[in-house]
């Protein structure tokens, strides 16, 4: 087979998050062990840090990569879903993995395949560590998929357990009580292995903490451990620079003038990011790990270039202006609603578009009733059809017209936008995925 024709079994044989929703997620690791097993268990021969949480963890993610490789360690990143190329899930110093490794993976396992049933999900893990084993990276940096105890991810022993934070998403597999939710993530706990968690959510804490003295792993919680603050004031750009986030860092823990930052993630939830992030860069460097202060100016400034992250508070046009956005659980709406709050416009035009299996009434709640809707459904088959979501949005008195495709719902929200009004693209990941 040719890389469309691997890409077109993989899509149509295996057992499919995106085209199959709950039926596909494995309720064991099973099969990812016994894939690893025959791939001569690459999972153990790179060491890693591992990355949950509800929201944040894809950004975390890119950033830490982007800092590993800026300090000159050759590093892998694994993460999911992917936007525009399945390779984006696999990347080696920022480069996506080459077609013929794809091509290659499969026709040497294809037996293994048929004879393991793996889903999707559980053959692309494989298929990343058995590359990182191979290219012998430093360390690689692993984002959970869904969940975590039960996650193909959660096969690897890493240096460090990250979570970012907990909220409501997924909750027919996770569980229906943010505690039944974050028990679940930190299922990636590891004996002796330090914990860091971004957001210290009180009604949530002792879940960590009991889980990380179970597994006598030390703790502590980023967003009690630095100030990170927005600096007020625009800064000077040079011709063609990016749109860069100002950051003031200063630590709780011990005495520490701070210093600043730029980051070219411009929304102003990647506050709580950095503090995560800075958390982990702190307990790579207790593990050895030479990361310096320049090392971590020059890489936030060029994460998305450095590691080809997209979708994150993502500036498409300027004229009219038009952000998109991947938030698409209450909480991350919640932060896309307070970045589009700080944006000076006049008319709110919101392309919006989910998956059938959320909680459509939570997000359609939290959004603006004087916005103008323009509902669509993400090219996937577990797209929510745009008229029922035209439905279920007017319910809560939000008004808009359905259209066929994302990118024929953007067309009209563009046309119909004024220079001073701003176009929102997001709802879901698989919504951003075809505008980006």
């Amino acid at each position: 087979m040719n890389y469309e024709q691997t890409l077109q079994y993989l899509y149509t044989q295996l057992p499919m998050f995106t085209r199959d929703g709950a039926s596909a997620f494995k309720k064991d690791l099973t099969n990812t062990l016994e894939l690893c097993r025959r791939l001569d268990n690459p999972q153990h021969k790179f060491r890693s840090v591992h990355v949950g949480g509800t929201n944040g963890k894809g950004s975390t993610s890119h950033m830490l990569a982007a800092i590993l490789q800026t300090a000159g360690y050759k590093t892998g990143l694994y993460t999911s879903p992917h936007l525009k190329d399945f390779r984006e899930r696999i990347r080696i110093n920022g480069q996506m993995i080459s077609e013929q490794t794809v091509v290659d993976f499969v026709e040497d396992h294809r037996a293994d395949f048929d004879e393991i049933a793996p889903s999707f999900f559980e053959m692309t893990v494989a298929l990343a560590f058995d590359v990182f084993a191979k290219e012998k990276v430093d360390i690689a940096v692993i984002e959970v998929g869904l969940g975590g105890r039960l996650d193909s991810t959660n096969v690897i022993t890493p240096l460090l357990s990250v979570i970012t934070n907990i909220g409501w998403d997924h909750m027919n597999m996770l569980g229906d009580t943010l505690q039944l939710i974050a028990g679940e993530k930190a299922g990636i706990i590891k004996p002796g292995i330090p914990v860091i968690i971004g957001e210290q959510q009180s009604e949530l804490s002792n879940v960590f903490i009991d889980k990380a003295t179970q597994t006598n792993s030390s703790i502590r919680f980023s967003s009690e451990q630095w100030v990170v603050e927005k600096v007020k004031g625009e800064r000077q750009k040079a011709k063609g620079d990016a749109e860069l986030l100002e950051l003031r860092i200063q630590s709780k823990d011990f005495e520490f003038k701070g210093y600043d930052l730029a980051l070219d993630l411009p929304g102003t939830y990647q506050l709580k990011n950095v503090k995560t992030v800075l958390s982990a860069v702190d307990g790579l460097r207790e593990q050895g790990f030479v990361i310096t202060g320049e090392h971590l100016k020059t890489a936030l400034r060029q994460v998305k270039n450095l590691t080809g992250l997209h979708g994150r508070w993502e500036t498409l046009s300027k004229n009219p202006l038009t952000i998109c956005d991947t938030g698409h659980n209450p909480d991350g709406i919640e932060e896309v609603l307070k970045n589009i709050a700080s944006v000076k416009y006049n008319h709110l035009h919101m392309v919006i578009g989910m998956v059938n299996d959320k909680d459509t009434g939570k997000v359609l709640s939290l959004l603006p009733k004087d916005a103008t809707y323009y509902f669509c459904k993400p090219d996937i088959p577990r797209g929510l059809d745009a008229e029922s979501m035209k439905a279920q949005a007017g319910a809560h008195g939000l008004i808009g017209e359905a259209y066929l495709s994302v990118k024929e719902a953007l067309l009209s929200a563009q046309k119909n936008a004024a220079n001073d009004d701003l176009v929102f693209v997001g709802g879901s990941t698989f919504v951003v995925a075809e505008v980006v």
